[in-house]
């Protein structure tokens, strides 16, 4: 285009009534396009101009501005794709919760778009109740009243109340979600402000701690949990849904489908777990996952960390341990011994290899060749 000049589509919600802003720099010739759309007004509030969302004027827009300005839709249409997962989305519990009298509960368009969009159900709990907790701070306002200033206000009462940098974090998904993917307002609220994220390192057990949570675990079952998530570095919602037929003994391999990012992968299969999970199935007898709960269900994810907790309180280790704690000292135990970053990054299933990288500031090889001061 001429100039490089551009608009910038964007959803505004002006006294409940949805309307195209369109966001330019001062430009003669598209003050004067702007003029041509019909109805169009100015917002201060917004500092664009605006006029009426329908697809008319939508049309109008693009051919107005036809081969003179581009047309920047990036903050106007919704491109989220539909998520793969074998994990059905499962909403039991909303239905059984004991709630207070006058709440406000999730409306259920919410529910069945996080159900199309085929979110986790880990997922699908957190935005519920942090759009839930959102929704009855403003109880007595309706939804498509609830413009930017408020959402701000609460997100600094959060801030205030010194939540997490995650919780807040999810409180903002869960509403743009609702605002932007249930009503169809993408990019609605693009002027919030998150939270800085934190750089925190990763929580590493050493070898011999780990060997003795494994010890330390109650039965042939728990053991094979908790040794599964260490020597292949899978995620706990990844053991739920890992399957008898996921184990490859031949090549030595497990196979993880529909991973977080939609991605299949493969990872270590331990030769001594090999062992224990053949005693394990034959003693357990297993339909369809490696680790089932009562009458062949699926295990869930509270009850693994349960059983990391407890081994770990049984073999003394003061801190925490958590499943994630065992991915992070496998990959973390893999460079100590010499795995090239890149394997370990397949192995674990990361995007980027600046996710997998942190684990280098963790690693003692990073310190190994390094003389304390204190010793020269």
């Amino acid at each position: 285009m001429e100039n490089g000049r551009s608009v910038t589509l964007k959803h505004l919600l002006i006294k409940e009534k949805r309307f195209i802003g369109l966001q330019f720099n001062t430009d003669k010739v598209i003050h004067a396009l702007v003029k041509q759309l019909p109805d169009v007004k100015w917002s201060n509030s917004f500092n664009m101009a605006y006029i009426l969302n329908t697809s008319k004027n939508l049309d109008q827009i693009f051919k107005i501005f036809n081969g003179v300005v581009w047309v920047n839709c990036n903050y106007f249409f919704d491109k989220s794709t539909v998520r793969e997962t074998n994990e059905p989305i499962d909403i039991t519990w909303f239905r059984k919760r004991q709630l207070p009298t006058n709440y406000r509960v999730c409306p259920t368009s919410y529910l069945d778009k996080l159900e199309l969009r085929k979110y986790a159900n880990n997922t699908v709990k957190t935005y519920v109740t942090s759009f839930e907790t959102f929704i009855n701070y403003y109880i007595s306002k309706d939804l498509v009243a609830i413009n930017e200033s408020d959402v701000r206000k609460y997100i600094l009462k959060l801030v205030q109340e010194d939540r997490s940098n995650s919780y807040i974090n999810s409180a903002i998904n869960s509403i743009k979600f609702y605002f932007e993917s249930v009503l169809g307002m993408p990019n609605r609220f693009y002027e919030i402000e998150r939270p800085r994220k934190e750089k925190k390192l990763p929580k590493v057990l050493s070898k011999e701690d780990v060997l003795s949570v494994i010890a330390n675990t109650n039965n042939l079952k728990h053991k094979c949990i908790v040794s599964l998530l260490y020597s292949s570095g899978i995620r706990r919602n990844e053991l739920v849904n890992l399957k008898i037929t996921d184990i490859d003994s031949k090549r030595m391999l497990i196979r993880i489908e529909a991973a977080k990012g939609n991605k299949d992968r493969y990872t270590l299969l331990s030769h001594s777990l090999l062992e224990d999970l053949r005693s394990y199935y034959k003693q357990y007898k297993p339909e369809n996952y490696i680790v089932e709960g009562m009458y062949g269900k699926q295990y869930s994810g509270q009850s693994i960390g349960k059983i990391v907790v407890k081994a770990a309180e049984k073999a003394g280790i003061k801190i925490t341990v958590t499943p994630h704690m065992l991915r992070h000292s496998f990959a973390t135990h893999l460079l100590e011994a010499g795995v090239d970053l890149r394997q370990i990054q397949v192995l674990l299933g990361h995007s980027s290899s600046k996710t997998t990288e942190i684990y280098t500031h963790v690693a003692t090889t990073t310190f190994r060749k390094i003389k304390n001061p204190l010793d020269f």
